[in-house]
């Protein structure tokens, strides 16, 4: 599969202006177009969606940091075993931690990474979500208030989890396979 981006031939579509704006500015700031926008090429409207939900959950206001958010990202993405998020969001934890040892141990094993108690519990509480989430029970978000976490904090540790299961799960779908230049990124 060398040089595809997924195992689907899907030709791109019309992009809007807005959209071909939004790639120039990840251009400009990454120094490149990561793959899962160009996955959703095909289509606009779909990928304007997934850009607009990603953008509000990663980047909005929220009382989660910029790191514990991609700290769930990449906890959700290990148990799931998504090559392109783990390679993608491991490299966004390396970056933003300035610490490539927490970016490696976040990908293979977060409970070997040295996290606070409120970090533990937050990636726990994402892990349950992902494994069972029919068990979650008001204990679960009790403990996530205990450890600091306002009830709408537990809404975007939740919303944040339940995007990358389902990104995980379309990206296993259809290959989705990362741009090389994560692999070398805040190394």
């Amino acid at each position: 599969m060398t040089g595809k981006i997924t195992a689907l031939d899907l030709a791109a579509g019309e992009l809007s202006e807005p959209t071909k704006a939004y790639f120039a500015k990840c251009e400009e700031k990454l120094g490149l177009v990561p793959n899962v926008l160009k996955a959703y090429a095909f289509d606009d409207k779909k990928l304007r969606a997934f850009t607009d939900m990603y953008n509000d959950l990663m980047l909005g206001e929220s009382g989660l940091s910029k790191l514990e958010r991609e700290m769930i990202a990449v906890a959700v993405s290990s148990i799931n075993h998504c090559y392109y998020c783990l390679t993608a969001h491991g490299a966004a934890v390396r970056q933003l931690s300035g610490d490539p040892l927490l970016g490696e141990m976040m990908v293979m094993n977060f409970r070997a990474a040295d996290l606070s108690p409120k970090q533990t519990a937050m990636l726990e509480f994402a892990v349950k979500l992902t494994e069972e989430p029919a068990t979650i029970v008001e204990a679960d978000r009790a403990a996530l208030r205990q450890a600091g976490f306002s009830d709408r904090d537990i809404w975007d540790i939740a919303s944040t989890a339940a995007f990358f299961n389902m990104s995980n799960r379309v990206a296993a779908a259809i290959d989705m396979r990362p741009n090389d230049e994560y692999h070398a990124m805040a190394r």
